[in-house]
């Protein structure tokens, strides 16, 4: 703050009040400029709080990438669980920013506010890294950790999001009006930044790092956390230089007792024989100015329209849920790279950024040139139909994938596959409990079983029958086997004869990209085999069946085995993400032992990519929506009301997070169905909106004008028009 103007303000309070003439004051020195950016009119105080919201931003986008399925592998949540729990936090990330703006603007003002909450935005991601350690408790304990440290992270980034844009604004002097503008691009640019870079790397540092033997949540949650640390010191850096306008009271707060004197006035005076008045809010002139219900009166028109939108942002929100889930179950090897399933999310944040310039000074000048009116309101028309059609593409997608994707065994049903380790033809034959034949086939040595077989039973469990021809001989066995369950038969050469033995296949874990591999080991001694330097398993000897243990893709050319006499390696080749394999460890005549392969569970065919459609249009639909919306409504209200038609655009991103949790909870629907449910949604409700819209009378911007002996004090709100500054950039 400026020292000069620090003694002017002193020496005003302490000023002599008499009847007597004051004398005549010298002439004051001029205030001191702030510190500018290279000679130019930017103050040095915007690198501060640019460098401070990259950071923040990179903190929240980056925690938030890999949230959804740190609770469904690390938690063990369910998919609608994850789902809403997710929701919740982006639904509370958007109510808190009222009550910030709140604080900042009748009691801390915006420079403590930002301090404080951002002491608690660090406090919740050291919380929620602590809360992804596996060595820290059991269940319960994570599951308490994890919900704390959201709870403070939501309360940290939604209480500064007001704060940190308007606290820019203000560093400016109002005869730098136009560089002020360009501030603002800026601090959006900064923004995406951060989200595009986090988005991508989080991921990254989830599943290519291990840590304790499975992906490093702990590592993907403390590197934002670190970075919000980042933040908050470099905002604190330049505490010197800031200017720092006290508390002017909340213009948010203003209204709403405003439309509350309103109503409760004309309840109190519902008698017939009290006069009618033109317009409900006419009822709160009793105590507030004129002109505050003039503008509160234009604010409500704008609300109005502000009833449909929540539908849209429950759609555009589900990138980080739904959509993130629907990639865990496609294969995101690109060729020349993998793509995790959260690192999908990327494409939102690049493609706003080729987006707006391109409907900025293309598209929307292409249609103005053909003579087409394309209002703002049908601009957002057209963008909740784009993300209703990427609702339909992803429906589409789902189905694909479930077309794909292997059966699952129903009630009363399993699934069968034989594996002959022996080194002959065996036919196998599966009889049912009256001896009828169920399945027959013959599977030569080492033969790669391409599916299972489904059978039948007549109970939950049942004992069936196999009849193994080897050569001359003839064996007979029985193993007993569950509904709803995959199971491999082994057939074992043992000397000169053969023997069986049932293994029960663990559900498909090959989720979130990963591989699952298992191991048989032929050798007569105990294999202990190093996958990594976190992951170790021993498979014992004689035909030891290991369990399915999850491994990253990708090539693995060199795996170290150990047995108690001798160490030797196995070449397992290229693993793809997706997909479970077996692989028999068998002596070798010239050579060490070595692995065959086989994939028991094929991997997912359909590429990741197939997602990209639905991402372009969702984000088309957020450019024509998002930049429209708040542009449109911001020229159809009064500059006292900006800070609180802000307000009203952040509750209604929380509502429509609220409809995706009760959807989640409550629908029963699956997955392609939910989607087709969400996409009609939002065409409803965009008929709705266009009726609305067809019905609404623009405001023109000189009917905003007032009179400047009748203006009411500005309130200087937290609500910066940070979305606006989109089209500039």
């Amino acid at each position: 703050m400026n020292p000069f103007q620090k003694n002017e303000s002193k020496e005003t309070l302490f000023s002599p009040v008499s009847t007597e003439e004051v004398r005549p004051r010298p002439l004051s020195l001029p205030k001191k400029p702030p510190p500018k950016i290279c000679g130019s009119n930017y103050p040095l105080s915007i690198a501060f709080i640019v460098v401070n919201e990259f950071c923040e931003r990179f903190s929240y986008y980056g925690m938030k990438a890999v949230l959804t399925l740190y609770f469904l592998y690390f938690l063990h949540w369910s998919e609608d669980t994850s789902t809403s729990i997710y929701h919740a936090f982006s639904s509370l990330c958007y109510f808190t920013p009222i009550l910030g703006a709140a604080i900042a603007d009748s009691w801390l003002g915006k420079f403590k506010t930002i301090i404080y909450l951002s002491l608690v935005y660090v406090l919740g991601h050291v919380v929620k890294s602590l809360g992804a350690l596996p060595i820290i408790g059991g269940q319960m304990v994570h599951t308490v950790l994890s919900l704390v440290g959201l709870s403070l992270i939501a309360l940290g980034t939604g209480g500064i999001k007001p704060c940190v844009a308007a606290f820019g604004g203000d560093q400016f002097e109002e005869k730098h009006a136009k560089e002020r503008t360009r501030y603002f691009s800026v601090f959006y640019l900064s923004i995406n930044a951060g989200s595009l870079i986090s988005t991508f790397i989080t991921p990254m540092l989830r599943g290519d790092v291990q840590c304790f033997g499975e992906d490093c949540y702990a590592l993907a949650f403390g590197v934002p956390g670190l970075l919000m640390v980042i933040a908050l010191v470099v905002f604190t850096m330049g505490s010197k230089i800031y200017r720092k306008p006290p508390p002017e009271g909340n213009i948010v707060t203003q209204v709403a007792k405003c439309i509350w004197f309103a109503i409760s006035n004309r309840f109190n005076n519902r008698s017939g024989d009290i006069p009618k008045r033109q317009h409900w809010l006419d009822w709160a002139a009793e105590k507030y100015p004129k002109q505050l219900i003039m503008d509160v009166k234009a604010l409500t028109r704008v609300l109005f329209l502000y009833i449909p939108l929540p539908m849209f942002w429950a759609l555009l929100d589900q990138q980080g849920s739904r959509w993130t889930l629907q990639a865990t179950r496609m294969n995101g090897n690109l060729g020349f790279f993998v793509l995790q399933p959260d690192q999908m999310q990327v494409l939102n944040p690049l493609l706003v950024l080729i987006f707006i310039p391109l409907f900025d000074l293309v598209i929307y000048r292409l249609v103005s040139k053909c003579g087409i009116n394309f209002s703002s309101l049908r601009k957002m028309a057209v963008g909740m139909i784009l993300a209703s059609l990427a609702f339909a593409v992803a429906a589409a997608v789902e189905i694909k994938i479930n077309r794909m994707t292997p059966l699952q065994p129903g009630p009363q049903e399993i699934f069968l596959k034989a594996l002959n380790l022996a080194d002959d033809e065996v036919k196998v034959t599966v009889l049912g409990d009256e001896n009828n034949t169920l399945l027959e086939e013959s599977i030569r040595s080492f033969q790669k079983m391409p599916r299972y077989a489904q059978l039948h039973l007549k109970t939950k469990s049942q004992d069936f029958h196999f009849y193994l021809k080897y050569r001359n001989l003839s064996v007979y066995t029985k193993h007993s086997m569950e509904e709803k369950n995959w199971y491999s038969l082994i057939i074992l050469e043992d000397g000169k004869t053969i023997s069986s033995m049932m293994v029960k296949d663990e559900e498909n874990k090959t989720t979130n990209g990963m591989t699952a591999i298992r191991f048989v080991n032929t050798l007569h001694k105990e294999v202990n085999i190093s996958l990594g330097t976190d992951i170790s398993l021993s498979v014992g000897e004689d035909y030891g069946v290991s369990a399915y243990t999850t491994v990253q893709s990708g090539e693995y050319p060199v795996v170290h085995c150990r047995t108690e006499d001798k160490n030797f390696s196995l070449n397992m080749g290229l693993l793809d993400p997706g997909t479970a394999y077996l692989f028999v460890i068998i002596n070798s005549t010239n050579h060490d032992p070595q692995a065959w392969k086989m994939e028991n569970i094929p991997t997912n065919k359909l590429s990741i990519a197939w997602q990209l459609p639905q991402y372009a249009l969702v984000t088309a639909g957020e450019v024509m929506f998002s930049v429209t919306g708040l542009e449109f409504s911001y020229s159809q209200a009064p500059s006292s009301m900006k800070s609180v038609l802000q307000a009203a655009w952040l509750l209604t991103v929380a509502v429509g997070n609220i409809i995706v949790l009760v959807v989640a909870q409550f629908s029963g629907l699956v997955q392609w169905a939910e989607f087709i449910l969400f996409s009609c949604l939002l065409l409803v409700v965009c008929l709705i909106f266009s009726i609305m819209g067809y019905y609404y009378a623009p405001t023109k911007p000189e009917d905003l004008q007032e009179p400047a002996d009748k203006q009411i004090p500005p309130t200087q709100g937290n609500m910066i028009n940070l979305e606006t500054k989109k089209t500039k950039l």
